[in-house]
């Protein structure tokens, strides 16, 4: 029993970090350019998880681990920059709900799960999180949406096509979550280096609060959240493993409303009761359709360690 609940309480610990990371990820990029916080957050994840791969004795590379690390850099940097740019533009609590879109997208684009075609009710559940989006994009009345809204709605989309291509490059082959994860950091320090560099100057001028949100975000929110999240999910069943992550927007809502004084309206408010439920709606279908072994949110994570 103590087992279990300490379980759940890591589990929980890290949907609150991985929630807290887009009021993290926004306040960190009113201080710097959003590519130099891309940057930092990349290469301080990238040295912590050069000295744990040594540590472990894992710095030997296969060659599935480094073709596989390199294309899922590549496609979990252009994830980041969708990311970090739309909650730059929008509120943290909108960021953290338009992003779980994910759980109900990776299904319609991962062809390597078996059991035939999603039921319609899975269908149902998409379309009450995309009314549930409209709710959160009007605000306080119906116009146009805000961009950091689209851009946090495109990330969404292009990390359940991410997530999806986890799962069809590394089918068959054997890769170690570690090394294929620092490989990803690696080559997202070197994409955000170049593109980044007239900022670095930047980081030699920001106060310890900005640097403490830029190792937050890397060290929490990336390093320590997915490397105690494989622990946890080896230690609980796959339903309340996703129940337990599943409220990752949760937690988004209550550190932007509560630290980030940020404020739902009655619309908003609706779309993000909305979301939720329809996330896990969709979640549960999928997973009793298919059967899997581990949640489709917990699969979007596993690979690589993220946040906003």
């Amino acid at each position: 029993m103590l087992s279990a609940r300490r379980t759940d309480a890591v589990l929980l610990l890290v949907a609150l970090v991985w929630g807290s990371s887009y009021l993290a990820a926004k306040t960190a990029t009113d201080a710097l350019p959003v590519l130099v916080v891309l940057f930092a957050r990349y290469a301080i994840s990238a040295i912590a998880c050069l000295v744990l791969v040594t540590a472990q004795n894992q710095g030997r590379y296969t060659r599935d681990e480094v073709r596989v690390g390199a294309l899922l850099g590549v496609t979990q940097a252009a994830v980041l920059v969708l990311e970090t740019y739309g909650v730059a533009h929008t509120s943290a609590a909108n960021a953290g709900l338009i992003i779980s879109l994910t759980i109900v997208l990776t299904p319609l684009l991962d062809r390597t799960a078996g059991n035939g075609p999603l039921p319609p009710r899975f269908f149902a559940a998409t379309g009450v999180c995309l009314l549930a989006v409209t709710l959160l994009m009007s605000g306080s009345g119906f116009h146009a949406p805000r961009a950091g809204d689209l851009l946090m709605l495109a990330a969404a989309v292009v990390r359940a096509a991410h997530v999806a291509l986890v799962g069809r490059a590394t089918k068959g082959r054997v890769v170690r979550p570690l090394p294929l994860t620092t490989i990803q950091t690696v080559v997202g320090s070197a994409l955000f280096l170049v593109p980044a560099a007239h900022g670095l100057d930047d980081l030699t001028r920001i106060d310890a609060g900005s640097w403490g949100r830029l190792v937050y975000l890397a060290l929490f929110c990336s390093v320590f959240a997915f490397l105690a999240q494989t622990w946890a999910v080896q230690n609980s069943s796959a339903s309340r493993a996703s129940l337990l992550l599943g409220t990752e927007p949760v937690w988004a809502v209550m550190t932007g409303i509560l630290l980030g004084g940020e404020k739902l309206t009655t619309l908003a408010a609706l779309g993000a009761a909305l979301l939720v439920t329809g996330t896990y709606w969709g979640q549960s279908i999928e997973r009793t359709h298919r059967g899997s072994t581990i949640p489709q949110g917990v699969a979007g994570r596993a690979e690589a360690p993220t946040g906003a």
